[in-house]
């Protein structure tokens, strides 16, 4: 027995007393770290948020996920400078454990080129609040309404209902058509014929019209915002005005005023023009127009 306690126990005693400690003490603070990181990281991307925007939910689940990404960042580092602490203690030479792991790496870089590029932009289209779900938005040469988005990719549904998987890496530039309020540029034709001042006065009619409906008013956030003749079209003028309105009802707003803007146009005999064509009959060096025939036909009705 005394010699079981002298080769095996007593060496593992000595071990304990001289190494064994440092090692538990080494873990007891990465585990502290551990803690105070998961406590921390999510209360820090949170109090960066600007206070109109801490009731926004939206807002604050991508801070979430913000927070999630710089814990398990911290985490690794942690991990990795516990790792390389215990091995010290324990007289282990990391250095080639650390240049196989530099050769490991770099092979798998080369293949995961497109995954970081992804991760860190996704990242900072987090941070900086470009993209948010439920936003109408241009991005990669998609467009639609963001329906998730994540460090990876963003995934967007347009009006047709197809649905597309954009990798974050593919964003160079992004397009938020709802992003605090929405704009609607109208052009509005009207007959060479027709007085300028009078259809704009028609446009401000429907417009606070418009406003004062209860179900279309309190998404139009200003007046009309009359920009005026704006091009001497083929066949009409073009009036230019703007319309604003709360995020993504820009559209449905839009809508509404062209069908009461077409009603009181009809009302007041101001005409829409449609494009037509002049016919001319040309002449030859003789000054002759060649013969035109023209035929009527009468549909006979009974």
């Amino acid at each position: 027995m005394s010699e079981f306690l002298n080769d095996f126990i007593n060496p593992i005693l000595t071990w304990m007393g001289k190494q064994g400690y440092q090692i538990a003490l080494i873990l007891i603070i990465m585990f502290i770290m551990m803690r105070l990181a998961d406590l921390y990281a999510n209360r820090l991307v949170k109090a960066l948020i600007p206070k109109k925007r801490k009731l926004d939910g939206e807002y604050n689940k991508r801070a979430e996920t913000l927070g999630n990404v710089i814990h398990y960042v911290l985490t690794f580092i942690l991990i990795g400078i516990a790792v390389a602490m215990c091995f010290n203690v324990l007289k282990i030479e990391i250095g080639p454990i650390l240049a196989a792991a530099g050769v490991l790496g770099l092979a798998v870089g080369f293949g995961a080129q497109s995954l970081v590029k992804d991760l860190i932009s996704g990242f900072f289209i987090l941070l900086e609040d470009q993209i948010r779900v439920g936003d109408v938005v241009e991005i990669a040469g998609k467009s639609g309404v963001v329906e998730r988005m994540n460090l990876k990719m963003t995934i967007l549904r347009d009006l047709s209902g197809n649905v597309h998987f954009v990798p974050n890496g593919e964003i160079s530039v992004v397009t938020n058509m709802t992003k605090g309020y929405s704009c609607y540029v109208l052009e509005i034709g009207v007959a060479y014929r027709e007085d300028v001042d009078k259809v704009m006065a028609v446009m401000h009619e429907v417009d606070e019209d418009l406003r004062a409906d209860p179900d279309f008013g309190p998404d139009i956030l200003e007046p009309l915002d009359m920009l005026g003749l704006d091009e001497f079209g083929e066949s009409a003028l073009i009036i230019k005005a703007r319309l604003t309105t709360r995020p993504i009802k820009q559209w449905r707003t839009a809508r509404e005023f062209r069908r009461r803007l077409k009603k009181l146009f009809d009302e007041r005999n101001i005409e829409i023009p449609f494009p037509h064509v002049t016919l001319y009959i040309g002449k030859d060096k003789q000054d002759q127009s060649p013969p035109l025939n023209i035929r009527l036909e009468q549909e006979d009705k009974e």
